[in-house]
């Protein structure tokens, strides 16, 4: 029995790969079909499309099923559901829905739990090491005193920062499809930002080169996360843009157009370009050492793009090693 044309239209408005089978043979399949598993198998045996041995025993079983299995089409890792609906005796619909994205999702969600976790653990495990230390019986020599002390003060602070950025960007992807509408002078952001950075810059020996447009207009953001924004694209440049070769950054706000731009650039060391687009994953460190001994917390840039990507905004990161490193935010102006 061969569809009829109502039938092949409804088949074809399934986005998802689908197939009837009758007796074992193909005999009608939408596009998304044809194109996984081929364009020659209307009127042929399934076994000519499909060679996945679970995937051929559910579909040829005749009854209601579903599977999750990986092996079919080009992609030999790309995981799928396999849903079979028995239509009449000996004929069935045969749908795989793609289950990417999902178990994308289910990896970024252990991974990210994973991060955090060994994140915290690591402050943790000296916080308690060295408290341990200062609590046993006996006398204890005051430079050790003072040195465990600080120390504990310092993976402490450490830890408060990985929670607070933490609980920054979840607040910032709870407000991702709420439209941000207070009115931002983004000069404004940027200066307020270069003097949150005077004691940082004071401690690494650094300097700010700002060249902000007047009169700029204004755009509709959140002024804290875009505050945010700032300090974090400000403080990264003078973590690991400053060195013995360069002591200075760059801060640039104009207009572009119908929008806003706001760059960030330094002449440190620069970013090798395997590692550019995974820069703004959380806990992503291209040395992990170095940030750590800098305080950084592996989430700023993984804040910065979940900030611009509820304002509209678009991000660049433009970097090689030895030339340093350039990031600009471009913001549409309301």
């Amino acid at each position: 029995m061969y569809p009829d044309a109502l039938a092949l239209a409804v088949l074809d408005a399934i986005e998802d790969p689908a197939l009837i089978v009758e007796r074992g043979a193909v005999t009608a399949a939408n596009q998304a079909a044809r194109q996984l598993l081929g364009g020659q198998m209307i009127g042929r045996d399934l076994r000519f499309a499909i060679r996945h041995p679970l995937a051929l025993d559910t579909i040829l079983a005749a009854r209601d099923a579903e599977v999750d299995l990986i092996g079919i089409g080009g992609a030999a890792d790309r995981p799928w559901s396999l849903i079979v609906r028995r239509l009449a005796p000996d004929l069935v619909l045969a749908r795989l829905a793609d289950r990417s994205a999902l178990r994308g999702a289910e990896r970024m969600r252990t991974d990210f739990v994973a991060n955090a976790s060994h994140e915290l653990r690591t402050p943790l495990a000296t916080i308690i090491g060295y408290a341990e230390t200062l609590a046993e019986e006996g006398p204890i020599d005051e430079t050790m005193r003072t040195r465990f002390g600080s120390t504990i003060e310092a993976e402490a602070r450490r830890m408060l920062r990985i929670v607070e950025d933490l609980m920054s960007l979840s607040r910032i992807e709870a407000d991702r499809f709420r439209a941000p509408d207070d009115n931002v002078d983004m000069g404004e952001v940027a200066r307020i930002a270069i003097e949150n950075a005077a004691p940082l810059l004071e401690r690494r020996d650094c300097k700010i080169e700002a060249q902000i447009q007047p009169g700029i207009p204004q755009i509709s953001g959140d002024f804290g996360q875009l505050l945010q924004l700032a300090d974090n694209l400000i403080g990264n440049a003078i973590r690991y843009g400053c060195n013995d070769i360069s002591r200075s950054v760059e801060v640039t706000v104009r207009a572009d157009g119908s929008r806003v731009q706001l760059a960030v650039g330094d002449q440190g060391d620069g970013i090798a370009p395997d590692h550019l687009p995974r820069l703004t994953e959380r806990f992503y460190r291209i040395d992990p050492a170095r940030s750590r001994e800098s305080g950084g917390t592996g989430l700023g840039l993984a804040i910065v793009k979940h900030i611009v990507e509820r304002h509209r905004g678009t991000l660049d990161i433009d970097s090689a090693p030895g030339r340093g490193t350039k990031v600009s935010v471009s913001l549409p102006i309301a």
